[in-house]
């Protein structure tokens, strides 16, 4: 089935979107990239950089730029949604509006978002099957900085679908030597492991910030992990899942990476700058921002202990210090690991 597969098209411009483009056109994969704004289409198409979400990189003349969406996906056998969770339904419901039902279930989706929907709690591949119906659905997860993917730096990632067939194929697709790719059936703990660890990244960047160590970042993410684990299991994944490339891995490189986007909101929260000022100053999306308070929400709705989360949100949205949060965290009633 993979030499049927030719066009594969990316819906979303941000810098992952845009690396996984190129990882693909690289493969010999024609490749379309979807901008939803048509001007910013236009530039990408005459410049061939992306200087908002992917300075520095060459975007291959072969890659087809374009914000036409039925144009996008007109001839393509591969969809990937590379899309911020907040915006995932309205991409999804424009996608319906200007393509047939009909075709959108001949196309196989991958969706590459980590986040979850802040009204309905729900995870993207949810989102995608309640918008598109019981269309083929994978989920592609794992510690990527887009800066290393970009540059061919060695990358594992896992990709989870409930159909075994469409899980190895996507795993042909995307693999390389530099991109490895693992394959698993736990949709629910693939996704849950990267939308949560962001929330816990904030607080690693807020340690970072108040200037407070390595054991208390080891702390976090060692504690962060159980709360991770505990939320999933609760919602039907596989505990060992987060022990795996799309848990742990993701986990240590969004925490520690200074390229994470979460953990640099969560360092400048400790240096005391406000959310606002933080968000007004970038340009691609902390997912963990938004995730946070689903999280927050889902946790209540499933009795949940999830300690760390809980005090991200109250710093957040709560305007709790973060020297009063951490004094909290830390004076919590006695118990055993």
């Amino acid at each position: 089935m993979l030499s049927q597969i030719q066009n594969i098209c990316i819906l979303g411009d941000g810098g992952w979107g845009t690396t996984l483009a190129i990882l693909l056109h690289q493969k010999g994969f024609t490749v379309t990239l979807w901008s939803a704004f048509r001007d910013y289409a236009f530039f990408l198409d005459k410049n061939r950089v992306n200087p908002k979400f992917l300075p520095g990189v060459r975007i291959p003349k072969k890659i087809i730029i374009t914000s036409d969406i039925n144009k996008a996906v007109e001839k393509t056998q591969v969809v990937v949604l590379a899309i911020p969770s907040k915006y995932m339904r309205l991409v999804l419901r424009t996608l319906k509006r200007e393509v047939a039902i009909e075709e959108i279930h001949k196309k196989i989706f991958v969706s590459v978002a980590k986040g979850i929907e802040i009204a309905s709690c729900k995870r993207m591949s949810e989102v995608v099957k309640e918008e598109l119906g019981n269309v083929k659905l994978a989920v592609l997860s794992g510690p990527t900085i887009v800066k290393e993917v970009s540059q061919n730096l060695p990358t594992s990632v896992v990709i989870a679908s409930e159909d075994k067939k469409l899980r190895f194929l996507l795993q042909d697709i995307f693999m390389s030597e530099r991109f490895r790719v693992y394959t698993s059936d736990d949709v629910i703990g693939v996704e849950l492991g990267g939308a949560l660890k962001n929330i816990i990244a904030i607080s690693c960047g807020i340690a970072d910030g108040l200037g407070m160590g390595t054991n208390a970042k080891a702390a976090l993410v060692c504690r962060g992990l159980v709360e991770i684990a505990r939320l999933g299991v609760c919602l039907g994944a596989k505990r060992e899942t987060f022990s795996g490339i799309s848990g742990l891995g993701d986990l240590i490189t969004t925490c520690f990476s200074p390229y994470s986007r979460n953990r640099f909101v969560g360092e400048q929260i400790g240096q005391n700058k406000t959310l606002r000022q933080i968000l007004k100053n970038m340009q691609m999306v902390a997912e963990g921002v938004p995730t946070v308070k689903a999280v927050v929400s889902l946790a209540k709705q499933k009795n949940v202990e999830m300690p760390i989360t809980k005090q991200v949100y109250n710093i957040l949205y709560k305007g709790v210090s973060p020297v009063k949060a951490v004094r909290k965290l830390m004076l919590r009633a006695k118990k055993e690991e």
